[in-house]
């Protein structure tokens, strides 16, 4: 069975073909730039040469059709047919609380999702371009969504409720959702195989270190709290978000700066964070190097970083009476030696110990840089959200091949409400 998986932005397309049999990934690439005659695709095609276009693609349907085009290329290609794809699984970051689990794509699913756009209307708007893109283009061909906030939807009332009047949460929904579901969920379960121990008997808390950042605290492989709340911004500081801060902050500034709700949420999202403390830059590898040149204001932005992230790790310890493990994972969690070393050397209260050679080793693999006198672990474990999509694709559709998720959509899991 052969899946391809799609992440869909407003101006942007992401993607992989996987062979399920073995996992492998087929072919990867994206389409940036959407909406312009000068549209750049890009493609891998395992085994071969990668292949840059810039053409003109106005919409996602066309990216769809390009990304299907270049798929069964005569030399780019990887497939003889675009009928040898059996199943189409896309990333949604909100599922509210109507999805609990990832989803066979009907028009019931399609509509709680564009019901949900005000809870996500940077992504889940983008999300439905790329379904309506893959049925104008695959009309008969299966498809699946995965929610970003599907893995936390175990957490109980007392961690997702704000202390806020329960009318609103009633009306409105107004609660923690937590995002970056599909990495804590992947990286928490090669957890517990990479220690040969059942998840079901450890307390792990998951570092999802990014551009955009979260922790959650995972208790018998189930998500019981989590950083990000009702949207992404809550939680831990980020490359261009605020993260936490006090309430009053926001009509205090606007007030005082003369400031639209649009133009707030705008400062809090795009321009915060690492890049608003270092005046320099929301890429974690700039703040590093202007470090070592005597930047204070990079020197600054990092310890902020760095102790709001410890906070929330020591919460969570409190939150779950212990950590058996600690994961790093994402873009900055794998490959920022300096920010584990410092976060897990002020951890020694719970008996983290830190191997620092190991720690140091730049790898793309699973590893251990604890040492095995620690009484946490501490690991490093690369995501792979894209193979959760497709496994998840798989699972939907029965592992049977193509169609089986069409013909037979009544014993299909249904969202739940």
């Amino acid at each position: 069975m052969r899946v391809l998986v799609i992440n869909a932005g407003s101006s942007s397309l992401k993607y992989q073909l996987y062979d399920m049999r073995d996992e492998s990934v087929l072919a990867a690439g994206k389409v940036e730039r959407i909406g312009m005659d000068t549209a750049i695709l890009t493609h891998e095609p395992a085994g071969k040469a990668e292949v840059r276009e810039v053409r003109e693609i106005l919409e996602h349907t066309a990216a769809i059709r390009q990304v299907l085009s270049v798929l069964v290329h005569k030399e780019h290609g990887v497939l003889g047919s675009v009928s040898e794809i059996d199943a189409v699984g896309h990333r949604v970051v909100h599922g509210g609380e109507a999805f609990k689990q990832s989803v066979v794509v009907t028009p019931e699913v399609k509509q709680e999702i564009k019901r949900l756009f005000d809870l996500a209307p940077l992504h889940n708007p983008a999300h439905m371009l790329g379904i309506q893109a893959v049925e104008a283009n695959m009309p008969n061909v299966p498809q699946t969504v995965v929610f970003d906030t599907a893995f936390h939807q175990t957490m109980p009332p007392n961690s997702y409720l704000y202390p806020i009047p329960l009318a609103l949460y009633r009306r409105h929904k107004i609660r923690k959702y937590g995002f970056h579901g599909t990495s804590h969920m992947f990286v928490s379960r090669r957890a517990a195989e990479f220690l040969g121990r059942p998840v079901e008997q450890l307390k792990i808390v998951t570092c999802h270190i990014g551009n955009g950042a979260s922790v959650t605290a995972v208790r018998g492989g189930v998500s019981v709290d989590t950083s990000m709340g009702m949207t992404p911004l809550e939680g831990l500081m980020m490359g261009t978000r605020s993260g936490d801060l006090d309430p009053a902050v926001v009509p205090y500034t606007m007030g005082k700066e003369d400031l639209t709700i649009n133009e707030v949420s705008s400062m809090l999202n795009k321009h915060s964070g690492l890049l608003a403390v270092s005046g320099l830059s929301s890429d974690m590898r700039e703040i590093e190097q202007a470090m070592e040149e005597g930047n204070q204001n990079a020197k600054l932005a990092f310890e902020m970083y760095e102790y709001r992230l410890r906070k929330y790790i020591g919460a969570y310890a409190a939150a779950m009476n212990g950590i058996d493990c600690i994961v790093w994972t994402a873009g900055v969690g794998e490959n920022s030696s300096l920010l584990r070393e410092r976060t897990c050397s002020n951890l020694e209260y719970l008996g983290v110990k830190m191997d620092r050679e190991a720690n140091a080793v730049r790898s793309k693999q699973e590893r251990r840089i604890s040492t095995f006198e620690s009484k946490v672990e501490v690991l490093v474990i690369p995501t792979n959200e894209e193979l959760v999509i497709a496994k998840e694709t798989y699972r939907l559709i029965g592992g049977n091949e193509a169609g089986a998720g069409a013909k037979n959509p009544e014993k299909l899991p249904q969202h739940a409400t």
